[in-house]
Formats: structure tokens, C-alpha cells, sequence
């Protein structure tokens, strides 16, 4: 008891008004793991640890409950690679987009009160929102900031958040309207953070809150989650949290920026939240008892429930691979902050996150009021489908199944096929070809119609591109063949070095300038792609 009580002095000591853990509430969270004792995989830690091995995870924070019970809330590995720091049930992650299941939540609990429903138009709490198209401005509901089917290009416009940006989550939002749509509006899943953005700006107009204050007060607080953090930038006052780790040519590395420059608060309501396994169970029980608490409060209603959990959008259903034959759902939908689809014969209620080192990933069986959480400090998916499979296997008695290897095996082709398109792009390069232009012709400002300015300039007898808005996105231009150049980002952590194609007129003039990864493994969030750069004359 008195190791319990040193801990609870020393987080009393370090919390800041974010989070002001109360002293019974800090108690209960801390005996949550041994508060029910059921049937876990036999051997369930010595797999794991294996996993880790294979996937060179440093660390984890896992949560698994069931019937209304925490089973596990524990942490696994270290929060460092090359320290021996471990990670317990306390530790902080990042859950990056697991922050949508809150965001949705807090909107139901708005229409609970009756201040919103579903249906409202999002421009009747917000006059100033606009999309680039009237009609789709006119018709957008509180329901559509949340199912990924507005006509918006994937990812689109992500490059206002990450890395962080000068803007205000209120500027991004209003320049929504100079962001072009790509398909027809409720037609095509196409998964964006945006929206999310707007639904966190929506939430402030009608509660009279911040988005963070509300999921803090209005969600964490009431559900007993009381280390868990809704402003991302007090994380930097925390000791016991996780570091980010990625591979960098072939070696998984730390990546020291993140937590001083990786991330923003802009950003909070699609992927802002950082939280532990011991938090992480709680969620999942609240969500599985539709809405009622571990304590057995009241959080929301069965309404609220039923409204996330409702598949409104259609998403194609991948093929797996065929070593991975018995993962392979057979219908994918998205609902209100989560993925709706199958595992075996059960429907699964879902979604995964990942920020730069971290990914996640939360899964709820409603028909076995079974849940689990996995929060890793590296970016492989392929670890937490191992460790998930192999748990579900378990609970469902399904046929024992070798999921590490299959992922093990499945994750080495594709980094090899990566690896072959990479080198076939090497070759195909016409080395001996030159720009048509000399260097001091392609500096110059570069607007975008939703980013703004990039800048180019001469130095030192070299190219600079500056993303004027983002102070990371600062780099070198590589001359790579012909009027194509690659930058090279300062900032060799970000794993986001990009194609930069000059159009050049009839007049021998620079008529725009388009972008795109040099990498498949570069993350979705750099959409480069969907900038059109114009010259300023």
C-alpha cells in the first residue's frame, strides 16, 4: 500500500489542470488489474513478448475485458529501446485516431441533451462552415462530419495539421471551402481528419466548451479515466509515458522530435487523446455496456450507443493475403468514430491510430462483451493483429492459428516489394538528364488554393523549399531527372521526402508545380499529392 500511495502523491504532484486525479478514483484505477481473474490464452505473456521480439516493439500497454470485467491492464516491454524504463498499466500513448470514437461520443451526448440531433445541418451551429461545393454545404449533417463519405479526397488536407501548422483549428476548418471534392457527395467512403476537426468546432459553439475541457470533463473525468490526457501538448509534462519509434532504412529507430515538434493540439478532435491500458479498459467497458461505467454510472444512453455502432458508410473489403486467410472479413462499414465489420463469425466494432512511432488499436466483440486495447510505441500493425487474433482466437475457440509468423512473414514481402519498386524507380532515372531551366528560374513563392505559400529559393547555389505555415516541412531540392527534383526534409524523421515536378509552359516559364511521396511507406498524412502549386507572377 504504501508504494500505491508514493505513486498517487507523485501524479497528484505532477497534474496539471488537464487532469486532477482524485484520490479514491487514482485508487481504483490502480487495482484495476486485479479485479477479475478470467480464462486469458494460456501463456498469453511469454506470446507476447515474443511478438515484440519479432516486430522489434519496445513496448506496449495492452487492456483486455469481458463481461463487464477488466481481465488485463498491463503494460509489456520498454518505453525506450535501449533502457530497461518498462511500461506498466500507467503508461501514455498516443491513441492518434481512437480519439474519433470520443469525439462521436461527445457529440451524442449533445443530442441526448437535445442541443443537436444527428440530422441537424452542420452550417445551422456553425454559419461560417463551407465545402467547395454549395449543395454539400447546404445538405452536410452533424452525422456526415463523422462517416468519411463527404466527397473529399482521402487524407486531404491533413497537411494543415501534420507536421504542426501556424493555423488555428478555426482556419483549417474554414478552408475547407477551397479544398475540391473528387467524388459525388454520400457516394464513396474516403477517410479524412477534417471533419473531425469541424465536429470539434461544432461541439464548442453548442456546449459553450473546448473540445478538450468537454472529452475531459463531460467523458474522461465521468468515466474514471483519470490519467488520460485531451490536450496532447501536456504530455510534455509527463514522465511515464511511451517514446515513438519507426524504421528509418531498415532499422527501427527513436524518433527524439516528436513529442517537442511531432504533434499540435489543432488537431485533438481526430487524433489528439493519449491515454494507458489501465484507462483504455475502462473505455471499453463503457462503450460495451452501453455507456454504463465501470462504477456502474451512467455515461450515456443505449441511443448513443446504437447510433456509433450504426453502419452508415460502406467501405470496399480488402483481400487479405492468403497467409492470413482466416483475418479475411466479409463485410466493412464505418459508423460514428468506428469500423464496423467481421472476425470469423462475430462482428467486430473497431478502429486503429497511428501517429508518427505509435500505432493502436481497439476492437469490441458486442456479441461476447469481449474488448481489447493495444497501444504500441512502434509502427507496426502487424505486432498488435498478432497479439489481437491470437486473443479472439482464444475467447472464440477458434483453430489454433500461428498469427506471429504469418504477420512476420506477410510484413517482410511487402517492405521487399517496397524495397523492388524503390529500386526499379532508381533505375528507370535518367541520371545524365539536366533541368531545363537553371536553378535561380524555379525559385520562387508557389501558392496552394487551401495550403498557401511554399517558398523556393536559391542558396548557396542549392534549392530550399519552405512550406511557409509549417516550420518542419523546411528542405533541400535534389535534382532527380529532367524538371523533377526530390526534396529532402531537414527533419530526416519524417520519412516524407517527396517528388516536386515543375510544369513548364510554352514560354519556357514554370506553369505549376505538383508533389508527391517518394515512398509507399511515407504516411498517408503528407498528401502532397493533392496540393496545386501556382506560380506567383
Amino acid at each position: 500500500m504504501k508504494i500505491f500511495a508514493m505513486y498517487i502523491a507523485a501524479t497528484l504532484k505532477k497534474s496539471t489542470m488537464q487532469f486532477k486525479p482524485l484520490f479514491i478514483g487514482c485508487i481504483l484505477s490502480l487495482f484495476t488489474t486485479t479485479l477479475s481473474a478470467q480464462d486469458l490464452p494460456p501463456g498469453l505473456d511469454a506470446y507476447i513478448n515474443k511478438v515484440l521480439a519479432t516486430f522489434e516493439v519496445p513496448g506496449i500497454g495492452l487492456a483486455v475485458v469481458k463481461d463487464g470485467k477488466i481481465v488485463l491492464a498491463k503494460g509489456y516491454g520498454v518505453k525506450k529501446m535501449g533502457t530497461r524504463d518498462a511500461v506498466d498499466a500507467h503508461t501514455l500513448f498516443p491513441i492518434a485516431s481512437n480519439s474519433k470514437a470520443f469525439t462521436a461520443t461527445a457529440l451524442g451526448l449533445l443530442v441526448e441533451e437535445g442541443k443537436i440531433q444527428w440530422d441537424d445541418k452542420v452550417i445551422d451551429h456553425l454559419p461560417g462552415f463551407r465545402m467547395s461545393d454549395p449543395f454539400v454545404t447546404s445538405q452536410m449533417t452533424v452525422s456526415d462530419l463523422l462517416v468519411h463519405r463527404s466527397g473529399l479526397a482521402p487524407y486531404v488536407g491533413d497537411l494543415l495539421q501534420f507536421p504542426p501548422s501556424d493555423y488555428t483549428r478555426e482556419q483549417i476548418v474554414q478552408k475547407l471551402r477551397y479544398i475540391p471534392l473528387t467524388t459525388s457527395f454520400r457516394s464513396t467512403y474516403a477517410y479524412d481528419n477534417i471533419l473531425y476537426l469541424v465536429a470539434g468546432e461544432l461541439i464548442k459553439a453548442v456546449s459553450g466548451m473546448e473540445w478538450e475541457d468537454f472529452i475531459r470533463t463531460r467523458i474522461l473525468e465521468k468515466n474514471g479515466m483519470l490519467e488520460t490526457i485531451s490536450r496532447f501538448s501536456l504530455i510534455k509534462n509527463v514522465t511515464n509515458k511511451a517514446m515513438p519509434h519507426a524504421r528509418f532504412d531498415g532499422q527501427v529507430k527513436p524518433i527524439e522530435y516528436f513529442f517537442e515538434h511531432g504533434f499540435g493540439d489543432v488537431t485533438n478532435p481526430a487524433g489528439g487523446i493519449v491515454s494507458n491500458a489501465s484507462d483504455m479498459a475502462r473505455w471499453l467497458i463503457v462503450q460495451l455496456d452501453s455507456g454504463r461505467t465501470l462504477n456502474g454510472n451512467r455515461l450515456f444512453k443505449p441511443a448513443t450507443t446504437n447510433a456509433l455502432w450504426k453502419m452508415i458508410t460502406p467501405m470496399p473489403v480488402p483481400t487479405v493475403h492468403e497467409l492470413l486467410k482466416p483475418a479475411q472479413a466479409d463485410f466493412a462499414g464505418y459508423g460514428g468514430g468506428f469500423h464496423i465489420s467481421n472476425y470469423r463469425s462475430w462482428k467486430t466494432v473497431s478502429h486503429g491510430g497511428k501517429l508518427d512511432g505509435f500505432v493502436s488499436r481497439v476492437l469490441l466483440v458486442p456479441g461476447m462483451k469481449l474488448g481489447i486495447a493495444i497501444l504500441t510505441n512502434q509502427e507496426s500493425g502487424s505486432a498488435y493483429y498478432a497479439i489481437i487474433n491470437h486473443i479472439l482466437d482464444h475467447y472464440m475457440k477458434a483453430p489454433r492459428f500461428d498469427w506471429m509468423q504469418a504477420y512476420k512473414k506477410t510484413e517482410t514481402m511487402r517492405f521487399e516489394a517496397i524495397a523492388a519498386r524503390e529500386k526499379q524507380s532508381q533505375a528507370a532515372r535518367d541520371s545524365l538528364s539536366r533541368p531545363s531551366l537553371p536553378l535561380l528560374r524555379y525559385a520562387g513563392t508557389y501558392t496552394d488554393a487551401w495550403y498557401g505559400d511554399v517558398t523556393i529559393t536559391h542558396e548557396n547555389n542549392q534549392l530550399i523549399m519552405r512550406f511557409t505555415h509549417t516550420p518542419g516541412l523546411t528542405g533541400r531540392l535534389e535534382h532527380w531527372q529532367y524538371n523533377t527534383f526530390i526534396v529532402r526534409w531537414e527533419n530526416r524523421e519524417l520519412k516524407a521526402d517527396a517528388y516536386v515536378n515543375f510544369s513548364i509552359d510554352q514560354d519556357g516559364k514554370i506553369d505549376r508545380v505538383t508533389m508527391k511521396a517518394v515512398s509507399a511507406l511515407t504516411d498517408v498524412s503528407f498528401d502532397f499529392h493533392d496540393l496545386l502549386l501556382l506560380p506567383q507572377r
